[in-house]
């Protein structure tokens, strides 16, 4: 195949090197693989072989400069295999995934290649370095021992076995999990059965019945976490308990599709990669190169909250059980329960009905004048939306955005409907990651997975939908005003627990007074969000943080128990693994299960997260403090907007996180704002 007939061999002629995806087909992609691992392993070897003495222009900054083309290919193959995957896709992905942790540790592991970078290592005092390049050295020397360059041979073989299978291992439990996932969509025959639902949602249920193969009946299907949204809104109780276990089911129902001898087969190798590496276990050698810095802090304030928050949880749900009883009605309080009545009590406290908000959150409304108005009157940027521009779904949309001189800044790529070929959750990724060395600008994606309405219905968002779209959008802003030299430092390339922060500061601006008014309009008359209605929205924000912050708290320690386990230790019954390490962290509570159980738990066994999704409540820590300083000085300004970009999201990963949230904050973080907001402050 010559690069003429692959348009992944060459770099994309489309503004900001968008992917051109009208030309690329799934059968460019293994070919174009191979021939980014083989041209950047004759890059590597070349900077191994230099016969020159080490500098940093011809060892880092080389290394920096290669594997451009690997880099666009998997960019490219990595975001269409989680948004918009097929058979063949999932079957290169399993091919390649083992050839790439192979490619990847034959460079780590070169001898000759990390004898160069030590040495400027050592001497790293006297090469004159300015701040960013100093770090980069740092990064990379660090990067090479912990992937196991200095180990002896024999060491670094079984190493490169070891990623090759858990490479694989989590490429199948991902298929799995999709697979099953759209398995165990809950097929309903009678209308009558999805009382409750709005006549959009019951729509979109029908479309998605015959977009699934159905000639009647309604589908409901599966997002990622434990708890569905469907279940606040269906009244038919065995319908949710229907819903509730076909959530649970996933990934253990002894089928093709099962993932605990998966998982328990990832978490016996990634103990065995750390003892073989000198860790205890899995997350001490995760957390040590994250702000927390080791397994026992993030422990520590994961212990330190789960009490209050348990507390929390048992008030709120003896408030549930009264509930039921006034409802005329004679059963337990079961989690397939918990969000149908918790519905209930707010909107009796707080006269606050979902069903009543969203004709208020229509998407492109949202979008436009609360996402993209934030980040205008923030930071002075524009969005001109390209349809010019090819995509690899019709649903995905293209903006270019453009800096608050006029000034082109990259491409913002929207990918909001939930679809089969898509796995569940929210996220942001990089088509083209920005360089100031290699000349690159962004090009950025947020995908979500709200349910499509059927041709010609607006989208209508939940509140915790709208909250999303402001979640990922900090993400990418991250992305956008990376002010970067080097691609190593790029955005978001930061810290897995101090990633989150930056999206969740922009959460802030949801429900700010100037934001909201702008963008909560009734999609078919233009009326504002009433008054009533945002301060009762306002007021209900804290209630069900009990709840909230247990399944949260509870998902995270279940991680953590899962990687705190040693090599030597073998777990047979995931099962009674997850309901021993429940009861020891003290966040068993029947009707609150975890956030994400073992077997779906993507995350942490597919993701990146493994050892890390203690990180969300990590960042809020930091996020809770950033908000108190926006209000402190003044709210949604350029000049603090201006601020905030300077001193943290242009940074990337181009130096310590911490001194750059010292910086900005001036001090120190205060864990304080995150207790009052969660109603933690007996904790």
């Amino acid at each position: 195949m010559t690069n003429a007939d692959n348009p992944l061999l060459t770099p994309s002629e489309l503004p900001y090197e968008l992917p051109p995806f009208d030309r690329i087909s799934d059968e460019h992609f293994l070919p174009a693989f191979e021939a980014g691992m083989a041209e950047h392993a004759a890059e590597a070897e070349a900077i191994a072989a230099n016969p020159e003495p080490p500098t940093f222009d011809n060892t880092i900054v080389a290394l920096e400069r290669s594997g451009q083309l690997l880099n666009r290919v998997s960019s490219v193959f990595f975001n269409l295999a989680a948004s918009h995957t097929n058979d063949t896709l999932r079957a290169v992905h399993a091919e390649i995934a083992p050839k790439l942790a192979e490619h990847f540790d034959a460079i780590h592991l070169n001898p000759v290649l990390f004898a160069r970078i030590e040495k400027l290592y050592e001497n790293r005092d006297s090469l004159g370095l300015d701040a960013e390049s100093a770090w980069l050295l740092r990064r990379y020397h660090l990067d090479f021992v912990r992937a196991g360059a200095a180990l002896p041979e024999a060491d670094r073989q079984r190493l490169r076995e070891l990623n090759a299978e858990l490479s694989s291992l989590s490429t199948r439990f991902s298929n799995n999990l999709l697979a099953d996932t759209n398995e165990l969509a809950v097929w309903v025959s009678d209308r009558e059965q999805l009382a409750g639902l709005s006549d959009a949602e019951i729509a979109a249920a029908a479309e998605a019945a015959r977009e699934r193969g159905h000639e009647s009946g309604y589908l409901l299907t599966l997002s990622l976490p434990t708890a569905q949204p469907l279940l606040a809104s269906l009244e038919n109780r065995q319908l949710r308990e229907r819903v509730f276990r076909a959530s649970i089911a996933r990934g253990n129902r002894g089928n093709d599709n099962d993932n605990t001898e998966v998982l328990t087969r990832i978490v016996r190798l990634r103990a065995e990669r750390a003892a073989l590496l000198g860790y205890p276990h899995h997350a001490a050698y995760v957390i040590e190169d994250q702000t927390a810095k080791t397994a026992d802090a993030a422990l520590d304030m994961l212990h330190r909250l789960a009490p209050a928050a348990v507390a929390n949880a048992k008030a709120e749900a003896q408030e549930l059980v009264e509930e039921i009883t006034r409802s005329g009605e004679d059963h337990p309080l079961e989690p397939w329960d918990w969000a149908f009545y918790a519905e209930r009590v707010r909107k009796r406290r707080f006269e606050v009905d979902d069903a009543e908000l969203r004709p208020y959150f229509e998407l492109d409304t949202v979008l436009r004048d609360g996402v993209f108005y934030a980040a205008t009157q923030l930071y002075g940027i524009t969005f001109q939306e390209r349809h010019d521009l090819p995509t690899y779904h019709p649903d995905v949309r293209v903006f270019e955005v453009f800096d608050a001189d006029g000034s082109p800044l990259g491409l913002f790529l929207g990918d909001y409907y939930a679809r089969e070929s898509k796995r569940g959750g929210a996220w942001m990724n990089f088509y083209c990651e920005p360089s100031g060395l290699l000349g690159k600008r962004p090009v950025v994606v947020n995908n979500l997975n709200i349910t499509k309405p059927p041709q010609g219905e607006p989208t209508l968002l939940t509140y915790d939908e709208v909250v999303t779209l402001f979640h990922e959008f900090g993400h990418a802003l991250h992305g956008l005003f990376s002010d970067t030299r080097y691609p190593t430092c790029a955005g978001t390339n930061v810290p897995r627990d101090f990633v989150e922060f930056p999206s969740q500061v922009n959460e802030m601006w949801v429900l700010w007074p100037e934001v909201l008014a702008n963008y909560a309009k009734h999609h078919r008359t233009g009326e504002p969000l009433p008054q009533r209605l945002v301060e009762r929205l306002k007021e209900s924000r804290s209630y069900g943080e009990g709840f909230a912050t247990t399944e949260y708290l509870a998902a995270s320690l279940l991680d953590l128990a899962w990687h705190t386990v040693d090599a030597e230790t073998a777990v047979d019954d995931v099962a009674e693994f997850e309901a021993e390490a429940l009861r020891k962290a003290g966040v068993a509570v029947d009707a609150v299960p975890p956030r994400y159980r073992s077997t779906y738990f993507a995350h942490v066994f597919t993701n990146g997260y493994s050892a890390g999704y203690y990180s969300y409540i990590w960042s809020e820590v930091l996020d809770a403090d950033t908000v108190e300083w926006f209000r402190e000085n003044g709210g949604l300004t350029r000049a603090n907007g201006d601020r905030f970009r300077r001193e943290l999201l242009a940074k990337g990963g181009s130096m310590d996180p911490m001194e750059a949230f010292v910086n900005f904050r001036g001090r120190e973080p205060k864990i304080e704002p995150l207790l009052e907001r969660r109603g933690l402050t007996g904790a």
